[in-house]
């Protein structure tokens, strides 16, 4: 399956080469956060599977700038970070998916329990109200799967502490290579990764478990995935360790259909 990815990801990348070039706008993904929140943007209807990219009250104004355009955190690498590991993910799975099987979901909607996958960025700056709080812990219960993504150090524990108000009796706990999650489509070989930038600490993987011992939360620590997964056709960053962000996305993909 290795080589397959890499032939997949040779030939996305040959498809993007190929394209007419035009100067890219600075304010690309702010046009685009900007219209898909305006128009109420749906998936389509006829996928098995949709990304919810999770917006939620935040105390900061987000670290990502388009020309002078601030990308509030929750939406960091919108919408190509979701585009590329779904299309790439179609192709290496057969999930019925396409790069469009995303959605905008705010945190305090029922919308929320729609869709068992659900993608959090910046939750460092994540400061929850009540009704969010209790719209995150039903999720949870009600078996839905997160990924919270683009953390530092000081992030990581800021979130770990806002986490507390929702399920006051539980931790994140450092994840080693022994979960299922790191072999349920493709077997990673190693959890000691690169992060896409300088970091305040060591990358970790820090799992939250419900009552049963079921991973619901997966939290990249010191590590921006989604980085790699917006940049895959760009020469942003090393094919190696964008390719194995990859591999580590769909097997969260994967894990969340499955469990």
């Amino acid at each position: 399956m290795g080589r397959k990815l890499a032939w997949m990801i040779a030939s996305f990348l040959l498809l993007a080469a190929t394209r007419t070039v035009f100067p890219q706008s600075q304010y690309y993904e702010a046009e685009r956060l900007i219209a898909d929140l305006a128009n109420n943007r749906q998936p389509p209807k006829d996928t098995e599977f949709r990304i919810a990219r999770v917006k939620f009250t935040s105390h900061g104004p987000g670290r990502g700038m388009r020309g002078d355009r601030r990308i509030p955190g929750w939406a960091h690498d919108y919408p190509d970070a979701e585009e590329h590991i779904l299309q790439i993910a179609s192709e290496a799975t057969g999930i019925n998916l396409n790069r469009d099987s995303y959605v905008i979901v705010n945190l305090d909607s029922d919308d929320l329990y729609k869709y068992p996958f659900a993608y959090f960025s910046e939750v460092g700056e994540m400061t929850m109200n009540d009704k969010e709080v209790e719209h995150l812990r039903e999720f949870f219960n009600r078996g839905g799967f997160a990924i919270a993504d683009d953390l530092d150090e000081g992030s990581f524990w800021w979130f770990a502490n806002e986490m507390k108000r929702a399920f006051p009796d539980r931790s994140f706990v450092q994840l080693d290579l022994a979960h299922p999650i790191f072999h349920t489509y493709y077997d990673i070989p190693t959890l000691d990764v690169t992060p896409p930038y300088e970091q305040t600490g060591p990358t970790r993987f820090m799992g939250y478990f419900d009552e049963r011992g079921r991973l619901c939360m997966l939290v990249h620590a010191n590590n921006d995935l989604g980085d790699y997964w917006e940049w895959i056709d760009q020469p942003q960053y090393p094919l190696p360790p964008s390719t194995e962000a990859l591999r580590f996305g769909i097997n969260y993909l994967v894990y969340s259909l499955t469990h």
